[in-house]
């Protein structure tokens, strides 16, 4: 990691509603606070889709222009593998040494936390338009019939594979390859049957709203960011749990500002910055002390499942996989091909 000045322009590449926006939001203030140019660009809809986009950039070791990315954890430890992301320099960091939940600190994919930091975490459960689709609770009615056409899963085999798993009451801690290959045959059977009306990354915030989907495997924090706009539309937990994840930040090689990504990293780790981003975004926050600030702002956020979920909400849920080497290629292979891409 360079050292120097931090100034000049940040590029982020970011999912969609993933932080507060306006001119009172997070990037505004950090502009405000550093005088940095911050460009924030809503580029990531599904981890694979843009690893395949950026990786003929990254093998020339050029970033795109891009000085700071968020992945998920898995596919992090998968590029940092590859040569694709720089070390950090934890002088820089103070925020972060401080105030990451002790939870995070030490996750498989990046145990030293050396390449990533958790940008938020959150569960994939299913969200339900309870006007068209009551009583929804088991992963297993997104393969009920009297759905048909009317469900959507992930394209992120991290996702959709695990659930249908869970769906099936196999722990995908301890599956099988031939258990993970049965998991990819029920999805491809759904697929091929229409019983799923497609595969997505988020898009599927548009199509709940709109009643295309009744019931969507899902990330939690989008729920309560359509549920702005349409009550109805609902975050259910599964009976059979959820899986659990943790999308990060990540310097990319080539990145043309890495001073200014680590500035960006350390500044919402101010646990008053991360209030304003979980109040928004209303994932699990990775950062100690947001708790006490909500408590005084808005209590019920302060108590909210989805922002700090209980051990008793979150008994049934697995951490989604790195799944690494032959049994995450053959999966991997045979998603991709169940869902046709």
């Amino acid at each position: 990691m360079k050292k120097g000045p931090v100034k000049g322009q940040l590029t982020i590449s970011q999912w969609p509603l993933y932080i507060d926006p306006g001119k009172k939001g997070t990037i505004a203030e950090f502009e405000k606070a550093t005088g940095l140019d911050a460009k924030y660009v809503e580029e990531i809809n599904d981890n694979d889709q843009f690893f395949g986009k950026i990786r003929p950039q990254l093998e020339r070791g050029d970033s795109g222009g891009r000085s700071l990315i968020v992945l998920s954890d898995w596919l992090a430890a998968r590029m940092d593998k590859l040569g694709y992301l720089q070390h950090f320099d934890y002088s820089r960091l103070p925020n972060v040494k401080r105030n990451m939940i002790p939870a995070l600190r030490h996750p498989a994919a990046d145990p030293k936390r050396a390449f990533t930091v958790p940008w938020q975490s959150g569960m994939t459960g299913l969200i339900v338009r309870d006007d068209l689709a009551p009583g929804v609770e088991s992963i297993n009615d997104l393969y009920d019939p009297k759905y048909k056409g009317k469900v959507s899963l992930l394209t992120e085999m991290r996702d959709s594979v695990p659930m249908t798993l869970k769906a099936m009451g196999i722990d995908p801690a301890h599956a099988t390859e031939d258990q993970w290959l049965k998991a990819v045959d029920k999805i491809k059977e759904a697929a091929d049957s229409g019983q799923v009306r497609k595969f997505t990354g988020n898009e599927y915030i548009k199509d709940l709203p709109k009643g295309d989907t009744w019931i969507a495997l899902g990330w939690s924090g989008d729920a309560i960011q359509l549920q702005k706009d349409n009550p109805h539309i609902k975050f259910v937990m599964p009976k059979e749990g959820c899986m659990l994840w943790s999308t990060s930040m990540e310097i990319p090689v080539g990145a043309p500002n890495p001073q200014a990504a680590q500035k960006f990293m350390d500044f919402v780790y101010d646990p008053k910055v991360q209030a304003d981003i979980a109040e928004w975004v209303n994932y699990v926050t990775p950062v100690a002390g947001v708790r006490s600030i909500l408590r005084e702002r808005d209590p019920a956020l302060a108590k909210s499942q989805l922002i700090f979920p209980s051990q008793a909400y979150t008994a049934n849920c697995s951490f989604e996989p790195v799944l690494g080497g032959k049994l995450g290629q053959d999966v991997t292979e045979a998603f991709q091909q169940a869902i046709g891409s």
